[in-house]
């Protein structure tokens, strides 16, 4: 099993020193989010927060992963990147591949493109796209991007998308993962037809445990089961060397770890220097100690 770091949308200045400090504790993964704007007037509906609301966003920093994950991986090494996740249906697909495969050109087989369709109806008025058929148009966008990426001439004629067929040049040797967010039925079975793999936002290891069995049996049953797949997830269980294990049982392959509550509106008031001995703390204290437990389990 993995373990992925998540900075949860801190200053600017310090994705770089959080970055090489995961990379140097033996973290796999650097992980970032993706937020475009926050509406002056809108709705308060957040289906990963306890009441609903989302104003502990409102002034939060997001910077745009494409341009993030690059700078980053110019001063570091080895370490991984994902993002948790991108709103890929408020994009332009044909856009996002090129965006996607010249990252991919330029850092390596370093990067996992974690997506989601967006809660909110603002992002999409936002970038003049219609919120009806979302899902429609996320599931066409990943067909869309799998296609571009392989440097073949490519076209598509589906319900939302007719695009002739177009190649684009460069793209990677190595396909970039698709891995999909979300705990409801739908993105489920996006995740288990379209996607290499899921991301799961919080819960319990009983209410994963369900989902993985949900998703495992939409792959046989999509004939899929045979193609590797991802299984992230963030739980509290995680900050126990007895959770990651049980985690790890019922099929997780990385964990992403937060020192920060977002959701609970807990305030970002540590330092860089706080924050890498939190760091340090985590791979001494969990990331070793589980390896060493799980090989000889």
């Amino acid at each position: 099993m993995k373990f992925a770091f998540h900075a949860t949308m801190c200053p600017a200045e310090q994705y770089l020193p959080l970055c090489q400090a995961a990379e140097q504790a033996g973290f796999d993964t650097f992980t970032l989010p993706d937020s475009i704007c926050y509406p002056e007037k809108g709705s308060d509906v957040y289906p990963y927060n306890s009441d609903g609301t989302r104003e502990f966003l409102d002034g939060v920093p997001f910077i745009e992963p494409f341009i993030l994950i690059p700078y980053l991986a110019a001063q570091t090494k080895s370490i991984r990147f994902s993002t948790s996740v991108v709103k890929l249906a408020i994009r332009q697909p044909a856009i996002v591949a090129k965006q996607l495969s010249s990252m991919a050109v330029l850092i390596g087989d370093r990067f996992d493109f974690g997506v989601g369709i967006s809660p909110w109806p603002e992002d999409f008025e936002a970038t003049q796209i219609p919120w009806g058929k979302r899902g429609q148009r996320m599931n066409e966008m990943m067909e869309i991007i799998n296609g571009l990426m392989t440097g073949e001439y490519f076209g598509y004629e589906g319900k939302i998308f007719n695009m002739p067929a177009i190649k684009m040049t460069p793209v990677p040797k190595t396909p970039v993962p698709l891995i999909v967010g979300g705990h409801a039925e739908p993105a489920l079975k996006r995740a288990a037809k379209l996607g290499d793999g899921w991301i799961a936002a919080g819960g319990k290891i009983s209410d994963y445990s369900v989902m993985i069995d949900r998703i495992n049996e939409l792959r046989k049953e999509y004939g899929r089961d045979h193609l590797p797949f991802q299984m992230q997830a963030m739980s509290h269980d995680s900050f126990s060397v007895d959770g990651l294990l049980q985690l790890k049982a019922i099929g997780v392959t990385e964990v992403i770890v937060a020192f920060r509550d977002v959701y609970g509106q807990e305030p970002d008031d540590k330092t860089v220097e706080e924050k890498i001995k939190k760091i340090q703390w985590y791979a001494d204290a969990l990331i070793r100690p589980f390896h060493q437990a799980a090989a000889t389990a």
